[in-house]
């Protein structure tokens, strides 16, 4: 028991219960804020002056300063957190930016300006408070056994709930009713500004079908051929599945009057309801297609045969889970369970808030063209709305995509309450379904969440909490992962 005492001891005085979070807050900062801006690109208005053939505006750089406070008589300095509490306003540091305007490919005006102001966690990089000694702490007026890994907006400190989702970017197959190979998968890919739902089925003709976005139940095999493949044979290779060719070729003769790549971006076109000339239909369901049909794979015309090789892989899923041959997928088995902490929910929230604070700038640069003038952009760019929109969402809880609750008050009646609080963990589900399955607690939790703490009543198995020894990993990136795989022996297209 001592041993183990030891080891325990050991491992707290090393990490804190909110280190992850910690991390991915430095994280989202370090890195995700600039790959937000990046995923922008170009903003190009739609009414520039007469005399200009291009203009553009162009989002350079970004980065986030340690929090200050500017007085009434202008006069600017550093902020600490027992500060923000006592007089009621928010713990937090400018966004900057590097801005440069381009007219006809020649930069016109460069500059750095504030964009609007981010709430900084407690005891990350960016607070004050960052690797200070236990009298230090004490000095600067904080509890030196406060752990961080929270916010203070108005005064008020708040904590961000970390959100369990299903994993974005994997084929999920599951029974959809009752009778035997009636199966559906379904997959969200995720990438940049893109959460696109795809949903694979099979007709009662045993025809494979897929939906996303605006597209709904278009024949499988009809959008592979949209993407370039149109070879059967090739088609057959590439999902390589021997025991059930004959289910391929059911779906291969249903595709069979689609002869050309174009006739099949046609046939999808209008079976969507697109009604304008062939070639603006062709265009338009390319476009859809690069868009949304699985934008993590790529978002551009370079990404198509990629595209078609993955709908292979993933319809061969889908066949061997429907015969099966393989099991099942587990949506409560936490592999496909994903956590999103503090710098994920902020990345979320930042990249919507970015986009209405460049819908305004383009708004007033637009109607100050129409006057007949050129504005400067330093000028039209509004600060304080993308600060108004962050400081709401944390004060209210309110985030986007309609979910509520995400940001709380932290529990101060004691200091186990205060760690349990910095520890929840909430599904997206709705308490007032039964959702039985996933209520109940699943072998893969052990280790990760805690067995016993839950509420009881409508809450029970959908508000969990971290288990005190466990950590979360951070998301790789994708080129990362690439050059390990490559390194492998992976051989890309």
């Amino acid at each position: 028991m001592i041993k183990y005492e030891a080891l325990l001891k050991g491992h707290f005085k090393e990490k804190s219960f909110v280190d992850s979070n910690l991390e991915s807050f430095n994280n989202f900062v370090d890195f995700e804020l600039q790959s937000i801006i990046d995923d922008l690109g170009d903003i190009e208005p739609t009414i520039i002056p007469h005399n200009i053939d291009d203009f553009k505006i162009r989002f350079d750089k970004i980065w986030v300063e340690k929090p200050k406070i500017i007085e009434a008589d202008g006069s600017e300095r550093d902020i600490y957190p027992v500060e923000a509490r006592l007089r009621k306003i928010s713990y937090a540091a400018a966004i900057m930016m590097e801005i440069s305007a381009h007219i006809n490919g020649i930069q016109r005006e460069s500059f750095v300006t504030q964009i609007g102001s981010l709430p900084i966690m407690l005891k990350s990089k960016y607070c004050h408070l960052y690797n200070k000694n236990r009298d230090e702490l004490i000095s600067n007026g904080e509890d030196p056994d406060d752990l961080g890994g929270y916010f203070i907006v108005n005064g008020i400190e708040k904590a961000l709930i970390i959100v369990e989702d299903l994993a974005s970017n994997r084929l999920v197959v599951e029974k959809s009713g009752t009778a035997k190979g009636d199966y559906i998968g379904k997959l969200f890919s995720e990438e940049g500004f893109y959460k696109i739902p795809h949903t694979f089925e099979t007709n009662k003709d045993l025809i494979y079908t897929l939906s996303f976005t605006r597209v709904k139940k278009v024949e499988l095999f009809a959008v592979i051929k949209a993407l370039g493949m149109i070879k059967d044979e090739e088609i057959v290779k590439t999902i390589s599945v021997p025991k059930y060719t004959d289910n391929l070729m059911i779906n291969l003769l249903d595709t069979v009057e689609l002869k050309t790549q174009e006739d099949a971006l046609d046939y999808i076109a209008k079976k969507i309801g697109i009604t304008q000339t062939r070639e603006i239909r062709v265009e338009k369901i390319q476009d859809v297609l690069d868009k949304y049909l699985l934008p993590h794979v790529g978002t551009n015309k370079n990404a198509r045969m990629a595209k078609a090789i993955n709908l292979c892989k993933l319809v061969k899923k889908y066949i061997l889970v429907a015969n099966e041959e393989i099991p099942e997928d587990d949506k409560d088995h936490y592999a496909n369970k994903r956590l999103k902490l503090s710098g994920d929910l902020l990345a979320d929230l930042i990249r919507v808030n970015l986009r209405v604070l460049i819908d305004d700038l383009l708004y007033n640069f637009q109607r100050i063209v129409k006057r007949g003038k050129f504005p400067s952009i330093k000028v039209i760019i509004r600060d304080k709305l993308l600060t108004s929109r962050i400081y709401s969402s944390m004060a209210t809880g309110n985030w986007i995509g309609g979910r509520k609750g995400i940001s709380q008050r932290i529990q101060r009646l004691n200091f186990n309450e205060t760690m349990s609080h910095l520890q929840r963990v909430v599904s997206p589900l709705s308490t007032s379904q039964e959702n039985f399955e996933a209520r109940s607690l699943h072998c893969t939790h052990e280790g990760r969440l805690c067995p016993m703490e839950t509420p009881e009543g409508t809450n029970i198995g959908l508000r969990k909490n971290l288990a005190m020894l466990a950590s979360i990993s951070q998301a790789e990136s994708d080129d990362t992962t690439l050059d390990k795989l490559k390194g492998l022996g992976l051989n890309t297209i």
